[in-house]
């Protein structure tokens, strides 16, 4: 009876150790598709400085494409309409985003002489990546030490090849870690003190994607916990445009008219876009306000094909196909691809053959899938190509439109649209909610052989769950490293505040308090509307108040000096750090009055709560960046 006994106890062990492993199993399979969630994005794109202006730019349906500026080459000099002309460039046109000597470098910590041997590639990647994190809410140094990990999408070096065309004499000891691709994720590691995995992605024209779904890959891992994922490229030299020429890429008139019987080539370009990711539930905890939702993504090779640069359509069906099986999502719930689509009669019937191999039997006439590509806007940025589309996707999520389809008249004769249930946006098509989620795939395939593909889909609706308390009053803080950089934070947010009326002030105020970097030069207003503030900022930035001069918190009331540590004026009481009076709120750190709701961190009141602290059904709200003092020359 004891070893019937005893074999009755190892069997229930063994069944509990069994079903431990099974739920671990299962576990384990739920994480490799477990979604990510976007939570902040920056960019900078022909036309565009920011996403709000990049989605003015697609809706309005802008083509962002200019001449070469004559910082970069002189086009009178390389031009020729002929392409095989040895040593000169078939067009005149290219995408660019301006300001390529102009940069802070004090601001990130780096001395103006090292900053002239760091490729404005690493100096745009400091600037947008940063802008990225304060649209996430997230205060940059709050990162240091935690594994947050970068992945970069980077492959020219036009920078660097120029740095090395000088005299021997002239290399610097800023040369090498100036222009290594691994730096360029290396030094934002280094900047904010991140230990997570960082590394530089190349691939082509779909590195920025591959490093989207590396990423993803390292969150699920548990390797990093937030990951800070972009893309970049720039123009400075004509060497690869006079290549690109050569071997007949380019379109002569500098447009990509993709799936067009023109299309001809593609045009260069230039931008930068990085977002900000984390787990799906990890977000959801933090109270991270929600852009959109990778819901999976896959990477492989074209292998031996048809030649080198030539695309693969069956290894496109596959990596589609893969997104789709680790996303958990059937083909007949996508609605729209973002295609790579660069503008060639060669390329973009793979592409579309591609797509219909795949949705034909899922899509129909009536229903059928949308596909467009952002480079009709902005051109092909190569590296940053993949970033580019994915912004563009969750600006369409968000604003429930797909943007027009520019360059489309002529539909390619070698497609065979009649036997394709495909469309193609050449107007802006509404893409409203419904009770099924709304989802897009994004392809990007780099020259190598190389193809990414990943899954976005909408983001639910954020609930305040705790309710918002009415107060009279609400503090708005702005700071900067210099004046000027203040100075300039006050106009962006008097036009930002007279641009969103509608928006809840005590939103901002909440926004920028908590999701903004404190730092030397300060100024504050304590105001119960955005017409108030308003109107204190109008006085503030009047000709006739002082100039800003002075380090320290700075209070704003009519009429009180603008800024400054301790200034005052004939008919204020004195401002800066603990200044109060009992006729108007205080104004600086920590100050008190009777009459007024506590400011700030610290502050205390029987009858109202903290302004600045969150838990109080604030909303993150998109806030205008950080305004850098630029310096030319760089």
């Amino acid at each position: 009876m004891a070893e019937n006994k005893d074999y009755a106890a190892l069997m229930q062990n063994a069944l509990k150790e069994l079903r431990q492993m099974r739920a671990k199993l299962k576990q384990l399979e739920e994480s490799k598709s477990e979604p990510l969630a976007i939570i902040g994005m920056g960019c900078r794109f022909p036309g565009a400085d920011n996403p709000t202006q990049f989605w003015q730019l697609l809706k309005q349906g802008k083509d962002a494409i200019t001449s070469v500026p004559s910082d970069r080459w002189n086009v009178d000099e390389y031009y020729d309409s002929d392409p095989k002309t040895v040593g000169k460039i078939c067009t005149r046109y290219g995408g660019f985003i301006g300001q390529l000597q102009e940069f802070d470098p004090e601001f990130f910590g780096i001395s103006p002489r090292e900053a002239i041997s760091i490729d404005p590639q690493q100096r745009l990647l400091l600037e947008v990546s940063w802008e990225a994190l304060e649209n996430s809410g997230i205060i940059p140094k709050n990162l240091a030490g935690t594994q947050t990990g970068v992945f970069i999408g980077i492959s020219s070096n036009d920078y660097s090849q120029q740095l090395l065309t000088r005299e021997v004499d002239d290399i610097d000891a800023y040369l090498a870690t100036g222009n290594s691709h691994s730096v360029a994720a290396g030094r934002l590691s280094f900047l904010l003190g991140l230990t997570g995995p960082s590394l530089a992605v190349d691939t082509a024209c779909s590195s920025s994607l591959v490093a989207i779904h590396l990423a993803c890959q390292s969150l699920r891992n548990l390797e990093c916990k937030t990951a800070i994922v972009g893309g970049v490229n720039r123009l400075i030299s004509p060497e690869f445009s006079i290549n690109f020429s050569q071997a007949q890429m380019l379109a002569p008139d500098g447009r990509c008219k993709t799936f067009d019987g023109s299309a001809d080539g593609f045009v260069r370009s230039e931008g930068c876009g990085v977002v900000v990711l984390k787990r799906l539930e990890q977000a959801l905890e933090d109270g991270d306000n929600i852009l959109a939702v990778i819901r999976g993504s896959a990477v492989n090779q074209d292998g031996r094909s048809s030649g080198l640069t030539v695309p693969n359509g069956p290894s496109q069906q596959t990596v589609i196909r893969q997104a789709l099986e680790n996303s958990k999502v059937d083909a007949s719930d996508i609605s729209y691809i973002e295609a790579h689509g660069t503008g060639t009669s060669l390329g973009d019937p793979i592409e579309i053959g591609a797509l219909g191999a795949i949705f034909s039997k899922t899509h129909s006439p009536q229903q059928p899938l949308i596909v467009g590509s952002v480079k009709t806007n902005i051109g092909h940025l190569e590296a940053a190509a993949g970033i580019a589309g994915l912004i563009k996707v969750i600006l369409s999520l968000q604003h429930e439109e797909i943007p027009s389809h520019l360059h489309f008249q002529n539909p390619s004769p070698h497609i065979n649209w009649n036997e394709l249930p495909i469309t193609v946006p050449s107007q802006a098509t509404p893409w409203k909610r419904s009770e099924n989620k709304r989802l897009a795939g994004l392809s990007s395939f780099g020259f190598g052989g190389t193809n990414a593909h990943v899954i976005l889909g909408e983001a639910s609706p954020k609930v305040v769950e705790t309710p918002k308390v009415d107060r009279p009053l609400h503090l708005l803080t702005l700071s900067a490293k210099t004046e000027t950089a203040l100075k300039a934070q006050i106009e962006q947010y008097r036009t930002y505040l007279n641009n969103h009326q509608n928006l809840s002030f005590a939103d901002i105020c909440y926004s920028a308090n908590k999701g903004r970097s404190p730092f030397d030069y300060r100024f504050s207003i304590v105001a119960g509307s955005t017409t108030e503030a308003l109107e204190k900022i109008d006085n503030t930035l009047s000709p006739n108040n002082p100039s800003l001069s002075r380090k320290g918190w700075e209070g704003s009331s009519p009429n009180s000096p603008p800024l400054g540590k301790g200034g005052s004026s004939p008919n204020s009481p004195p401002l800066g750090k603990g200044g109060s009076s009992t006729n108007s709120p205080p104004l600086g750190k920590g100050g008190s009055s009777p009459n007024s709701p506590p400011l700030g961190k610290g502050g205390s009141s029987t009858n109202s709560p903290p302004l600045v602290r969150g838990g109080w059904g604030d909303l993150l709200r998109p806030l205008p960046f950080y305004s850098l003092d630029k310096v030319r020359n760089m």
